[in-house]
Formats: C-alpha cells, sequence, structure tokens
C-alpha cells in the first residue's frame, strides 16, 4: 500500500464529513436499518455503517486496506450487533455458499478491482431471496459522463486511491443477475463530480441462481 493511502484512509472521514452528515448518513439509516440475519459488509472503509446495521443477527465487517481497517477497528463499539472482521477482499468473500441474508456495498463498487467478480461473489454468499443493499455513485450519461471518462485516471491516482468515477454500476448489477427492488438516485452538491449516487436494495432474478 502506498502512502496514499495511508493518507486517504487518515483523512476519508475528515473530507466526507459534511455530505456524510447531510446526505449520506440519512440514506445509510434507512438502506441499512432493516436487515436482517447475517451481514457481509463490503468494504467497510472506516466504519460508517456500524451504527445503522439495527437488527441485523451479525455483520461480517469486509476490508483489504490494512489502513482502513485499522480505523475500522477503533469503532466496533458503535454497533449495536455483533460483528468480526475480516481482512478479504470483495472477490473473495468469507463466506460459504448462500450463508448470507443481506450483502452491502456503500461507496465500494467504484475501486474494487473487478467489479464483475465482486458481484457475483456476493450472489455466491446470498441465500435465495437475500438482499443486495447498494450506495454507490455512478457514471453519468451524455457529455458529462465523458468528461468522468477523461479524469478518471488522474480522480483515481490523486484523490481517491482506485476510485473510478465511470463506472457503470447498474448495468453491472443487472448483468450479475440482480433486479432492483427500489432505487433512488440523488446529486451531493460537495462531490459533485463523482455523482450521481444510487441507493437502493435488489435481489436475485427468478431462476438465475
Amino acid at each position: 500500500m502506498s502512502i496514499h493511502h495511508r493518507l486517504f484512509a487518515a483523512t476519508y472521514d475528515t473530507l466526507l464529513k459534511p455530505v456524510e452528515r447531510r446526505e449520506l448518513a440519512p440514506r445509510r439509516a434507512r438502506l441499512l436499518a432493516g436487515l436482517q440475519g447475517t451481514v457481509v459488509d463490503v468494504g467497510s472503509g472506516t466504519g460508517a455503517n456500524l451504527s445503522h446495521f439495527r437488527h441485523a443477527k451479525r455483520v461480517v465487517l469486509v476490508e483489504p486496506d490494512p489502513y482502513m481497517r485499522a480505523r475500522l477497528s477503533t469503532r466496533l463499539g458503535e454497533s449495536p450487533v455483533p460483528v468480526t472482521v475480516s481482512d478479504a477482499d470483495a472477490e473473495h468473500l468469507p463466506l460459504a455458499d448462500g450463508e448470507a441474508d443481506a450483502v452491502v456495498f456503500t461507496l465500494v463498487l467504484c475501486s474494487v478491482p473487478d467489479q464483475r467478480l465482486a458481484l457475483l461473489e456476493a450472489r455466491r454468499v446470498l441465500k435465495p431471496g437475500g438482499t443486495l443493499a447498494v450506495l454507490e455513485h455512478v457514471r453519468r450519461p451524455g457529455r458529462a459522463g465523458r468528461w468522468q471518462d477523461r479524469l478518471d485516471g488522474l480522480w483515481g491516482r490523486f484523490v481517491a486511491p482506485g476510485c473510478h468515477l465511470n463506472r457503470n454500476t447498474v448495468a453491472a448489477i443487472a448483468e450479475a443477475g440482480f433486479d432492483f427492488t427500489e432505487v433512488s438516485r440523488f446529486e451531493p452538491p460537495a462531490v459533485a463530480l463523482a455523482t450521481p449516487v444510487i441507493a437502493g436494495t435488489a435481489v436475485l432474478r427468478p431462476g438465475d441462481r
């Protein structure tokens, strides 16, 4: 891991604090509070989701970045439910087939090395009827999206390590066999370049398991 990763982990909460308070935290609460059973939080980062898991039986926090994971570990007491921490990555989740009731991706599908494999891995560990919950920034259509394409490399190198501005995450979720049961879009002004953001839940398409 580079010094950039260490600095990004150290400043992540401070940088996102305004948009987290106004926009993201309320949407995390609506998205996550009702999840039950075994929940897998993929790319847990510094722990922004921790306090919102109100009804889960247990939560598996998956975070491969050691600097993010160190900060996450200091916040485990914020969780109202039992949690465990894993250093696995999104493409290799530490659960058996069909073990999870819900898989959560919040601001992580933009940066996983292989988005398709991460979504197929979520599909593998989900029980029939399980929930995929996502809060992700996605590529804009048209001219604005083309600007995201141009700036993508610079963004991922100098602003947010490994992050991509221009991933068509909605299409990738559909291609992995999921259908949205609900989804909304919003545009936090504080991070205008990395918008729109989608928030929603999806289930595996019948016959696609």
